[in-house]
């Protein structure tokens, strides 16, 4: 490898085999936690990343030998870490609650870093940056847990016979718990045999609150038919 441009075929199978390795340890952790990019998605993204890599540096060897010709390695390179945006944008969602899939899109865009460190031959940091994402998204998810637990949102719908004071005894039973109630909406449904109400909140939970817990307690007041929770 004397000659800066060139690469034998031991180190391109090493750099896209360690580029395997690195993408999927991070993929595996995002696939252990059911996200939207998981296991084989990282391990795309940083193979292709590291080909991509290894094709800008030693891909134009003959051309390098041009007297007028000047390569530029990092052009390429360039174009992934812009374009790989579109595959992170496809993780994010909005439930029109919230907003979820930016950790993953993040994951993405820094495992796609990490194959073009790996095909330029930057063992080292391309290691280190995988350490480091590891520490991140499984280590400070748990402190995050324990420590800087938000309240979660949650919509809650409920069918109901119509009967004085019901929705009062919900919101009631809610209150006790230390729940917000943030939106509120009730739909009049009529029926041959009695009007039903559609009760929805939007409801954020206490911290020690469980979803489960608060289903059976809406189920218990009477009036109460159904209870589900998105």
């Amino acid at each position: 490898m004397n000659d800066p441009w060139t690469i034998d075929t031991l180190h391109i199978t090493l750099r896209l085999l360690l580029a395997l390795l690195l993408g999927g340890v991070i993929g595996f952790e995002r696939e252990q936690n059911n996200r939207a990019a998981g296991l084989r998605t990282h391990i795309l993204v940083c193979l292709g990343s590291t080909l991509i890599m290894l094709l800008s540096m030693y891909g134009f060897a003959e051309f390098a030998k041009l007297d007028n010709v000047r390569l530029d390695p990092a052009r390429l390179a360039a174009q992934v870490i812009s374009g790989i945006g579109f595959l992170g944008a496809g993780t994010i969602l909005f439930t029109g609650k919230s907003i979820t899939g930016l950790t993953t899109a993040a994951s993405l865009w820094v495992v796609a870093a990490i194959g073009l460190a790996v095909g330029a031959g930057f063992y080292y940091a391309s290691v280190l940056t995988c350490a480091l994402a590891l520490v991140s998204l499984f280590l400070l998810n748990l402190v995050e847990q324990k420590y800087f637990h938000t309240k979660k949102t949650l919509f809650f719908k409920l069918e109901a016979t119509d009967s004085p004071s019901l929705l009062g005894r919900v919101v009631t039973m809610l209150s006790k718990q230390g729940n917000v109630i943030q939106k509120l909406s009730v739909e009049e449904i009529p029926m041959e045999n009695g009007n039903r109400l559609q009760i929805t909140l939007m409801l954020r939970l206490a911290k020690n609150v469980k979803v489960a817990q608060t289903v059976e307690e809406l189920m218990s007041l009477d009036g109460v038919n159904s209870v589900s929770c998105d």
